[in-house]
């Protein structure tokens, strides 16, 4: 079922008055505090040559965001701000998209900051592979110890599995890229993103994109700068989410599934089962867990550098693949109807 959400209702009879080389930058913005003026300077610092203007979503922030958001304002007429009283990522992004003025739609995160040819060579990407979004790979990378070990993690397949995003690759076609520049019209043809959907609207707006022929293409060259979460706690938050509504999809979609997001159910499943029998019953039971935490030993080793990471990373990679599997087994069906 196609979401329709009125943040997106807007005529493509004003078109005329856009031109195909202006790019309209998109961010959903809540408790940026720390990164927002980074990121939009490396925004306002793109070699891109067209037209540009970004548009900041603001949510209900607790912190300093929405004022230092009005000073940037103030600074540059580009800048354009929409409340976003619900300061949900879909909503935001929808609101953005309705008042954005140009033709190519490329989404950026208020704590992410791109280089300063990213728009030039996703704009080019899209016009030479007649994709209708381009993305290319999540940097991940870290400012204290903890974080960099994380961002090892992240870009490594033993960590959170092989998407290209991730871990890299050749460019081509594939399911989904992080984050995206757009074509506007096929944005909009789609029905924008689904506001439904708290966690996974990318993923979920690139199947509706795809199921109506359009290409998502992945490029290696393109990338963003990713800041990790500080600390375990945030950590597991974020990856119960991921799992919780990376199910809704596969609710949603029928047939979206594969083993990559099977993997993590199946070791929370096995190891919580191995540990009660082993316990309960005999110790012979044991030897799942014992595998799996193998596993995750070795994933360190080959990961970590230094006896401060070969601590972190166990407990990192447990984090990780035990609160997504968990996330994922314990997702209501209420998500996302």
């Amino acid at each position: 079922m196609k979401p329709t959400n009125e943040a997106i209702s807007v005529s493509l009879s004003t078109s005329h008055s856009r031109t195909v080389t202006g790019v309209s930058v998109i961010l959903p913005i809540l408790n940026e505090e720390a990164h927002l003026e980074q990121s939009v300077s490396a925004i306002l610092s793109q070699d891109y040559h067209g037209k540009l203007e970004i548009i900041l979503a603001l949510g209900p922030s607790r912190d300093r965001t929405s004022e230092i958001a009005r000073q940037l304002g103030e600074k540059d007429s580009r800048i354009i701000l929409v409340e976003n009283p619900t300061g949900r990522t879909a909503t935001g992004l929808n609101l953005a998209i309705s008042q954005s003025s140009f033709e190519i739609i490329v989404r950026v995160d208020g704590h992410a900051q791109i280089p300063s040819n990213y728009i030039s060579m996703a704009v080019s990407i899209l016009n030479e592979t007649g994709a209708v979004n381009v993305g290319g790979l999540m940097a991940a990378e870290g400012e204290t110890n903890f974080e960099k070990s994380v961002a090892k993690v992240m870009k490594s397949p033993l960590g959170v599995g092989s998407s290209n995003f991730h871990t890299g690759g050749t460019a081509g076609s594939v399911d989904t890229v992080y984050l995206g520049c757009f074509r506007r019209a096929e944005l909009l043809a789609a029905g924008g993103y689904d506001e439904r959907f708290t966690r996974a609207q990318d993923w979920e707006l690139n199947f509706r994109l795809r199921s109506r022929g359009g290409v998502v293409y992945f490029d290696p060259r393109l990338y963003v700068l990713y800041r990790p979460r500080p600390n375990l706690g945030a950590l597991s938050k974020q990856y119960f989410e991921y799992g919780r509504w990376r199910r809704a999809v596969v609710r949603r979609h029928q047939g979206t599934v594969n083993m990559r997001y099977l993997a993590p159910p199946f070791a929370f499943i096995g190891t919580l089962i191995s540990l009660f029998t082993g316990f309960s019953i005999a110790p012979i039971f044991f030897i799942p867990a014992v595998i799996y935490l193998s596993f995750v030993v070795f994933a360190s080793l080959k990961l970590g550098k230094g006896l401060r990471e070969y601590f972190q990373m166990p407990a990192i990679l447990l984090v990780m693949q035990m609160s997504w599997g968990c996330g994922y087994l314990t997702s209501p069906k209420k998500l996302a109807t």
